[in-house]
Order: structure tokens, then sequence, then C-alpha cells
């Protein structure tokens, strides 16, 4: 990362790591596509409504894993030994410190959360189901993003891969076994989603424990450095509770369409699957923009910085272009995959022409914050976001979709919030480049 060509190893390193994302969507897809196809549309919804509530509570934990990829990062940069094998061993203290409050939080707040979002009255249950279970598998989701994101951070966006591959065929089969062969409906693809996740975990810790020196992972060794500590939370709480308060707009979002019914409930959970798989195209390039500026700026190498930021986005707006392409003139037949449902259906397309078809745009922000967090600048990009994509979006639910209460116009809040989000992010970007690179 620090010598030689750089967009061949940006390549290397972000399509990997978009295929992994990707492929783990398409396996949490499939809790959706085989209720969807196999149970009931108030089945497909009780899953897929429930994906804003979880989100609003891992994407904290989730963005410290960021934080976790910067410090390591950095101290390869300085090729610093001592502090690599510190630096890890905290990092996954915290993950199963996470994992643990996740698991207590969702037990406990299932309910009141999917009351809360205006869940309809034929899902509740279900739902309620799916959301407890789910959260029984949390401390095994933040060992697996920690561990993927040490690993990431020396370039090895491999073998997440392979976990997540080997995890997500496992939840394919154990899906079509429980609801198919079972007819454990939303239990039987919770359960799934739950043992898939172990299995990705307990193979991303087993490729620590078998590394060289100074990355390998010692139980014994654990350990909550104060150093360490300090530099994961001050990277990594800014992008948590950026994706945290990003998921309160989404539930906000959510509790509208809840309000428009099950069937629209339902076909924006299945539009929303494609939402996800092209994001993840650009949050692979956003991871490596963090990552490469990370060892970079560590290592005071500042015009390959640059070079980093101008690789990475124009990477990420060609193939996640190309991705919304795809999704915006197939999405009768991509959709079909969930539901035969002609109402579904509808509105799944509303939201496919609306804002998947514009997730390019996500790039910019994306990128351009993870570019000032590898420079050690989390806050901004963090209030930034925060104030475009979330706070935004809320006024927009309760200011225009209220006075049309249309769902055409309430997917308009995306690209709307995209625009100007991205503009104020290079701006700021642009800044702080001039002054730290002086």
């Amino acid at each position: 990362m620090l010598h030689g060509s750089l967009l061949d190893k940006i390549l290397l390193f972000a399509l990997p790591l978009a295929a992994s994302m990707m492929l783990q969507q398409l396996f949490n897809s499939a809790d959706v596509a085989v209720v969807g196809r196999f149970d009931s549309p108030q089945a497909m919804a009780a899953v897929g409504s429930n994906g804003a509530a979880i989100n609003l509570m891992v994407n904290l934990f989730v963005g410290l894993s960021i934080g976790a990829n910067v410090v390591v990062a950095q101290c390869i940069g300085r090729n610093d030994s001592a502090k690599i094998h510190d630096a890890i061993h905290t990092s996954i203290s915290l993950a199963l410190i996470g994992g643990g409050i996740l698991l207590v939080w969702g037990l406990t707040m299932a309910r009141t959360i999917l009351t809360l979002m205006n869940t309809p009255a034929d899902i509740i249950e279900l739902a309620v189901i799916y959301f407890r279970i789910y959260f029984l598998g949390t401390p095994f989701i933040m060992l697996y993003n920690f561990g993927a994101a040490i690993l990431r951070s020396k370039g090895d966006s491999r073998r997440p891969l392979i976990a997540l591959a080997v995890g997500g065929v496992i939840n394919v089969i154990l899906n079509l076994i429980f609801v198919v062969g079972f007819k454990l409906s939303v239990v039987g693809v919770a359960l799934a989603t739950v043992i898939s996740n172990v299995i990705s975990a307990l193979m991303i810790m087993r490729n620590l424990m078998t590394e060289d020196a100074p990355f390998t992972f010692r139980v014994k060794e654990l350990m909550l450095g104060r150093e360490y500590l300090v530099r994961i939370l001050r990277i990594g709480l800014p992008a948590g509770l950026q994706g945290m308060l990003f998921s309160i707009s989404n539930v906000c979002i959510q509790t509208a369409i809840n309000g428009l019914g099950s069937y629209a409930s339902a076909g924006s959970a299945a539009a929303l699957n494609f939402d996800f798989l092209v994001y993840y195209i650009a949050a692979a390039f956003t991871q490596a923009a963090v990552t490469f500026t990370s060892q970079n700026f560590g290592a005071g190498n500042y015009d390959r910085c640059k070079k980093v930021f101008s690789f990475t986005m124009c990477a990420g707006v060609f193939f996640t272009g190309l991705a919304c392409i795809v999704c915006a003139v197939w999405r009768t037949g991509l959709l079909s995959f969930y539901t035969v449902n002609h109402e579904v259906l509808s509105y799944g397309e509303v939201r496919m022409l609306h804002a998947v078809a514009f997730l390019w745009m996500t790039n910019i922000y994306e990128i351009t914050g993870g570019c000032m967090r590898g420079m050690g600048y989390s806050a901004l990009p963090a209030v930034i976001i925060l104030l475009g994509c979330c706070v935004l979006r809320i006024i927009w639910v309760y200011t225009v979709f209220a006075a049309y209460n249309d769902f055409a116009v309430l997917m308009n809040v995306y690209p709307v919030s995209w625009l100007i989000t991205s503009i104020a992010t290079l701006s700021a970007y642009y800044v702080i480049r001039r002054r730290t690179f002086a």
C-alpha cells in the first residue's frame, strides 16, 4: 500500500471486499426471498421491515470497527510490531463487549422499538420473534466485523470473503430446510442467520489465531489498552454514531412506509436488498480509501493520499453506476426473485427507480469521508452526513411526505439528501487537505 502502483492494488483490495459484502447481502436476502416465496407477504414484511431497527444499534459498533481498522493500519504504516499486537487485542475485546451490549438490548427492546415504528398489526408478532432471535447472534457479528477489519488493515480482503461465503451458503441451505422442510417461517430464517454468523465469526477468529506475529491473536492476551481504546473510539465512534443516526432516519422512513400497509413494507423490503447490494460497492471503495489513506498518512506519503482519493472515487462511481443501471433496467425481473404479488412488486419498482437508481451518488460523500477518517478527521464528516442524510430525511418525512402521503414522494428524499451531503463533504475535504498536506 505504501509503494508502487496504486490503482491495481485498490481494485484488488476493493473488489473482493465488495464481493464479500454483496455476498453477505445476497445471503441475508435469502431470508426475505424464502419467506416471500414459500410463506406469505406478511412474513416477508416482518423480516424485511426489521432491517432499519436492527441497524439502529448494530451500526454503532460496526462503526467502531472502522476505528480498529484505522488504528491497526496506522501502526502497520509505522512498522510498530508491539503496538500492532496491542491494538488487535484491544479491538477484539471491544468487539466482545459490544456484542454483549447488543444481545441484551435486542432481547429487551424488540417489542418497544417495533411498536414505536408503527409496525402493522398483522406482522408485529412475527417481527418481534425475528428481531429477538437475530440478536442472539450479535456477539458473533461483532467478532466477524472487528476480525475482518484487522485482516483488511493489512490488505487481506480475501479471507473475510471466504468466511462470509461459507457462512452464507449454510444460511441459504438452512433457510430452505427450516422454512420449506420444517415450516418454521420467520423462526427458521432467523435461526439460519444466527448459525451462519457464528460460522463466519469462528472462521475469522481461526485466521487471526494462526497469523504470524505481530498479528497473532491469543485469547489469554485480551486487553483494553487505554491508548488504543481512546484512538479507536476517537475515530470509530463518530463513524458509529453516524451509522446509528443514519438508522434513526431510516427508522423514521420505515415508520412512514409501515403506515402505508404491509404490502408497501414488503415491496420496500424487496427493493431494499438491491439498495444494499449497490451501496456495498461504494462501501468497499470507501474501506479501501480508509485503509490506503491510513497507512500512507501514517508514513507521511501525502501525495499518495491524494491519488488514493482520486482512484477510489473514480472506480467507485464507475462500478456503482453500472450496478444502478442494471437495477433500473431489469427491476421487474430482479424483484420477482422475492415475490410474485403484483401489489408488492409495484411498490418495489418505485423504490428501484426513485432511490436505487441514484445510489452511485453515495460514493461522493462516503469515499470523501473515508479519506478524512484515514487522515484522523472523523467527527467532521460524521456531522456533515448527520445533517445531510439524517436530519434532512426526518424533516422530509414530517413535511413533504406528510403533505402528499405518497410512496414515490417518500423515496425522493434519498437522491435529494445524497446530492446535498456530497457537496458539503467535498467542500470540507478540500479545506482539510490544503491545511494538512501543506
